[in-house]
């Protein structure tokens, strides 16, 4: 089975064609960061412009990256939820009406189960049961995933998500957009231990996480200590420290609750270096395996729609003709497969 996939649920264009016997045949990304940057982060209404103007012209791409035409699609995924709502609808209007016009199926697909499932599209794949950390800008949360479908929330954010904690620091650090990415590189060049930031809710027992207050911690630290360059530096490194510690704790508290040894990742923060160097590290400690997908699937993108959705569309899930999406959606409401 070929399948379209298109992701539409915040600032970038995705599409992409995966076979389930041959895999990914093609994948395009298109992403609004030049757009939005001079807003500081992402207006929803240009947003939604930008989708309308490049997802078909996308699709026509990879159609021809792929050698194939629509007649060799046999059904399109498209993210329905969670996301912007306007975003959202541009790609399951689209989707759902070349699924119409080309007679095939099409399923709406929950965007965090496409990040979850990211790994799957890489050479070593983790097998059932296992840990999941999504770990991106609207989304922290540790699942415990015995299948497709099945899934556990153990734990999450209450308040900013990690990736969101990252992107408002970097904006109070004066960095541009998008300020995660250019928080990280900064870090990069600071010294460890010359700013101590909290390990939020660490010293409580649970697995839900907060980063406002560390977001916070950073602000002050900001504002007592002025702006140069290496302080800047300094206060990036410590702040990354405080969220990969955080992260970590957790994980080990979810794997020790639950006896599982093996690990995912995903999300747009799971692309971060000195995340993946704990995470290693921790779970080599640990006798485990943890799991990521390549750097380009970490973020947004259709490869991972088209993935989660032809296991969907193999399982006879499919959607009837009207169109619905879900800004908000939880992972567990899900069925199994």
């Amino acid at each position: 089975m070929r399948v379209l996939g298109i992701e539409t649920s915040c600032d970038e264009t995705g599409i992409a064609i995966y076979d389930t016997e041959q895999g990914l045949l093609a994948h395009a990304l298109y992403s609004q960061v030049k757009l939005h940057a001079d807003y500081g982060g992402v207006v929803p209404e240009l947003a939604s412009r930008d989708h309308v103007r490049k997802t078909l012209p996308l699709i026509k791409q990879a159609l021809l990256d792929a050698n194939l035409t629509a007649a060799d699609i046999d059904g399109i995924a498209y993210t329905a939820g969670p996301g912007l709502i306007g975003a959202l609808l541009v790609g399951a209007t689209i989707g759902r009406s070349l699924a119409f016009g080309w007679n095939i199926p099409a399923v709406g697909v929950h965007h965090m189960e496409g990040h979850l499932l990211a790994p799957m599209l890489e050479e070593t794949q983790p097998q059932f049961p296992f840990i999941a950390l999504l770990v991106s800008g609207g989304h922290t949360q540790l699942v415990q995933v015995n299948g497709i479908g099945e899934y556990q929330l153990l734990g999450e954010s209450v308040d900013d998500a990690a990736g969101e904690a990252f992107d408002k620091t970097a904006k109070l650090l004066g960095l541009d957009y998008p300020g995660g990415p250019r928080l990280a590189a900064l870090a990069n060049s600071g010294v460890a231990g010359r700013f101590q930031f909290p390990r939020p809710m660490t010293d409580k027992p649970g697995l839900n996480f907060s980063f406002s207050g560390l977001k916070t911690a950073a602000a002050q630290a900001i504002a007592s200590n002025g702006k140069d360059a290496q302080t800047q530096a300094d206060i990036a490194r410590a702040f990354q420290d405080a969220v990969v510690d955080t992260l970590i704790i957790k994980c080990q508290r979810a794997l020790k609750q639950t006896g599982m040894k093996r690990l995912v990742v995903a999300g747009g923060v799971s692309a971060n270096v000195r995340l993946r160097e704990a995470l290693q590290e921790t779970m080599l400690a640990l006798g485990g395996e943890v799991f990521y997908p390549r750097s380009e699937f970490c973020t947004d993108n259709g490869a991972m729609i088209a993935f989660a959705g032809a296991q969907r569309l193999a399982a006879q899930q499919s959607v009837d003709l009207s169109v619905k999406v879900r800004p908000r959606w939880p992972l567990t409401e899900l069925s199994p497969l």
